[in-house]
């Protein structure tokens, strides 16, 4: 059986498999009105986009993702920061960060024995590991799964004199074990390290992380896949407008200069033009500031509302994608 051209061949979307991931990601697609269908079951890995031509859906897990978008066997992909960056040496290169997704947030730090009073900078952990390179002549230990971020991290810094014992177990527990002095791990409360009598340096976040839309720069990007991205991103970005921004309505008629008043001070848009009764979006954290400088203009019977989409013309997720591809 011959292979489907470029043009022909399904955008494939990498999904990760199980846990909260999962949920979340089904949960991020499913506001988007992309609904996710297994191909036999639960237990299926392969599957589709209700509604959606030309798309599948690849259950895997989050290590694997980032390998499928680096090789290109992913189209789009969803997976954590931290991944990417440290298993892509040229990350940058092999995919584009589309959006964040809002879950899955983490942050990659170094972290050091809270007995270590004077021990607040990476500057004064450099000071630790020549102090212990000059007098016990070995270099400081640093437990990690996060080879190749802590590598580039400690580089940034100018710090030399320290060697990396990869953890395949619970990191945190290291120098209680003896097997490391410090960590390099990943944190979402910073409650685990605090539990085993650990600090995160003042300037010792080397990643603040979280779920991204990624896009391979490498997958066969022809017409079919290109089409399914167009549908995917379009809802996903018409959500995301949606559920950042609030309609505010109200009986009022202002002068051209007026308006552009409300654009620049409020980040207020007139999706309608200036009709009456007058239609703002506005991003929701502004949204009670402009609605009493309205009322202070004279406006009356002010609404607000949360649309479920905002759709546009442009669309900077799938300008952002072609722009690479």
């Amino acid at each position: 059986m011959s292979q489907p051209s470029v043009n022909d061949a399904p955008l494939v979307l990498a999904v990760p498999s199980k846990g909260r991931l999962q949920e979340n990601a089904t949960a991020f697609f499913g506001r988007a009105g992309l609904k996710f269908v297994k191909a036999s079951g639960e237990r299926g890995y392969r599957g589709t986009i209700a509604g959606v031509e030309g798309a599948e859906v690849a259950f895997l897990s989050a290590s694997e993702i980032v390998s499928q978008l680096a090789s290109g066997a992913a189209h789009l992909g969803i997976t954590g920061e931290d991944l990417v960056r440290e298993q892509l040496s040229d990350a940058d290169a092999a995919v584009e960060m589309l959006t964040p997704l809002g879950f899955g947030q983490a942050n990659v730090v170094v972290a050091v024995p809270q007995a270590w009073i004077d021990v607040r900078s990476m500057a004064d952990l450099d000071d630790v590991a020549s102090a212990m390179r000059a007098r016990h002549g070995r270099k400081l230990r640093v437990a990690t799964k996060y080879v190749h971020l802590t590598r580039r991290f400690f580089a940034e810094h100018g710090l030399a004199d320290y060697r990396i014992v990869e953890s395949l177990g619970a990191t945190e527990g290291a120098p209680a074990a003896g097997t490391a002095e410090i960590v390099v791990d990943i944190t979402t409360t910073g409650a685990t390290l605090a539990a085993n009598a650990l600090k995160v340096l003042d300037d010792g976040v080397m990643l603040a992380s979280e779920a991204n839309l990624v896009a391979s720069t490498r997958a066969p990007w022809g017409e079919r896949a290109r089409t399914a991205a167009r549908t995917i991103l379009s809802r996903i970005a018409a959500e995301e407008e949606g559920r950042t921004i609030r309609e505010v309505r109200a009986g009022l008629t202002l002068a051209p200069d007026a308006l552009a008043g409300l654009a620049e001070r409020f980040g207020a848009r007139l999706p309608f033009g200036a009709q009456t009764p007058l239609t703002l979006h506005c991003p929701d954290k502004a949204v009670f500031a402009l609605v009493e400088h309205l009322g202070g203009l004279g406006a009356d019977d002010i609404a607000v509302s949360a649309p479920a989409y905002v759709f546009r013309r442009s669309n900077r997720l799938l300008e952002r994608l072609l722009a690479r591809i």
